[in-house]
């Protein structure tokens, strides 16, 4: 038996138990080496679903949206096999319905974030089945989350795999949801079978020849939001009309006011390490957490703010320190001044190219191409989809380095040139062998069509690891990309992130030219 304090992959610290379920233990537990809290799942010898879950949770964790409950790592070979997530600090609905029922804006808002959550899962193949109070959280950063998405399903032993009748047992749980926002009431009368007084710690909802409407339990909820949960929430199919999906839910409450998410980092687990680089995603090269860093930002943001009451106690100095500088600026202008008045009149003795032109390559910037640029010989390329299943024809990357411009690369096909919304982009991962200094690019991009792309660059392969460059939108055929400033790095990515179309919306690369400095 496991137990508080055990370690798993020497670096997960179980700290105490929250739920058991046949066998299948659920902790709050410490990644040690990002020094965070994480949620673990561990699985007993003999529990029949370990593989169903693991396969669930690797499949959760290709779905491009912040609002599901991010997979960290999942093992069904160790011992004992766990699944670990991320740790989701906030409060459930069950929670804020402890107080009473929402607004009815605000209710609407959290219901519409969980079916666009649900309704992109649907459209990866995956689904939840199990929706309760508890499992769509409002976290302390003002983000929902959906937790459970796929992995309860496999840990009752069903079937996780988004199908029509799943896809309406979905939207009747965001239904029930809904109702019991706006009436703090879960809709299933007390004289139903198997129900009690209440249920996730609410009272059953009155009944009259069926479950009352929410407006009359609450008069302020508007007649709109008490037709659709009054149809999503029927138990009868037959009676929900067309909220029988996900999206239909989702696109019913489009116009629901949302909250923007407030930027907040994850407490530090208590009793942790130091965080260590690692030399992957799951061993914490790049940690990243809950929400991932937007990139092109400064990768210092978080340690860039000044410690006040140090520099309160300093000022005086810097006062005298500012003083000095600013005298001798003074000194320095009235020196250079004389110098170059000195040499405008020296006539014929004077250097004559003290005063010449600033030339490219001269250590200041000249107007029109450098004409030290050289083209920097790529070593390697890969087709690059990190936020969906990690590859995009990698079979064919090489044909957009290899100097034929009749040979080319291509993305996979999609629904449409956002890529069906389930992802930000994908792209052409390329390699130098060797960190360069690039400045400017050249891409034939084939002729479907307008394209949005950018450049990243970096020096490691990971997504998180390369920064935005550069960027071209509608552009299609053979395109010159400069960046705004040399980067310096060894992988380049060339990241659609639009579509044209080409039968399905694809991307196209016939052949990649950097250039710079190696």
């Amino acid at each position: 038996m496991i137990e508080p304090g055990a370690r798993l992959a020497n670096r997960y610290r179980l700290d105490e138990p929250v739920s058991e379920t046949n066998g299948a233990t659920f902790w709050k537990a410490t990644d040690e080496t990002l020094a965070r809290l994480v949620a673990v799942w561990t699985f007993a010898d003999g529990f029949p679903n370990t593989s169903a879950v693991i396969h669930a949770a690797r499949a959760t964790s290709r779905i491009a949206d912040s609002r599901v409950t991010q997979v960290f790592d999942a093992d069904d070979t160790a011992q004992p096999p766990y699944l670990v997530e991320e740790w989701v600090i906030g409060q459930s609905l069950t929670d804020l319905l402890s107080g009473g029922p929402l607004a009815p804006e605000r209710a609407a808002g959290l219901i519409a974030e969980a079916a666009e959550a649900l309704a992109t899962a649907h459209e990866t193949g995956l689904s939840h089945q199990f929706l309760t109070p508890n499992k769509l959280i409002w976290s302390v950063g003002g983000a929902v989350k959906v937790t459970g998405i796929g992995v309860d399903a496999a840990l009752r032993g069903l079937p996780p795999e988004q199908t029509p009748d799943v896809a309406a047992v979905d939207a009747y749980g965001l239904g029930r949801l809904l109702y019991a926002s706006l009436t703090g009431h879960w809709p299933e009368s007390a004289h139903a079978p198997e129900h009690h007084a209440t249920k996730y710690n609410l009272p059953a909802a009155p009944a009259a020849d069926g479950i009352l409407p929410p407006r009359q339990l609450r008069a302020e909820v508007p007649q709109r939001l008490d037709e659709i949960a009054g149809y999503a929430a029927a138990p009868a199919p037959e009676a929900r009309g067309s909220l029988t999906t996900p999206r239909a839910i989702a696109h019913a409450l489009s116009d629901a006011p949302r909250m923007a998410p407030i930027p907040v980092t994850q407490p530090a687990a208590a009793n942790a390490p130091p965080p260590e680089r690692g030399t992957s995603r799951t061993s914490g090269a790049f940690g990243a957490a809950p929400g991932r860093e937007t990139r092109g930002a400064s990768r210092g943001r978080a340690s860039s703010a000044p410690d006040q009451s140090r520099d309160a106690s300093r000022s005086p100095v810097l006062a005298k320190i500012a003083i000095a500088g600013a005298a001798l600026l003074v000194l320095v202008g009235v020196v250079t001044g004389a110098w170059t008045l000195g040499s405008t009149m020296g006539g014929d003795d004077a250097d004559p190219g003290q005063n010449a032109d600033p030339q490219p390559g001269d250590g200041q910037s000249g107007s029109g191409d450098d004409p030290e640029l050289e083209t920097i010989e790529l070593s390697d390329a890969e087709g690059f989809d990190p936020l969906g299943d990690g590859d995009e024809h990698s079979d064919n990357a090489g044909k957009a380095i290899d100097g034929d411009p009749d040979s080319r690369w291509k993305t996979e096909g999609y629904d449409g040139p956002s890529f069906g919304k389930l992802k930000e982009g994908v792209g052409l991962l390329v390699d130098l062998g060797d960190t360069a200094e690039v400045h400017e690019a050249t891409l034939s991009l084939g002729e479907a069509g307008a394209a949005d792309v950018q450049l990243l660059v970096g020096d490691d392969p990971e997504f998180e690891a390369l920064q935005q460059k550069a960027e071209a939108s509608g552009v299609s055929g053979e395109e010159d990309v400069k960046l705004s400033d040399p980067a310096e790095g060894r992988y380049v990515a060339i990241w659609f992130t639009s579509l044209p179309q080409d039968g399905e919306y694809r991307g196209t690369i016939n052949e990649v030219e950097l250039r710079g400095k190696t």
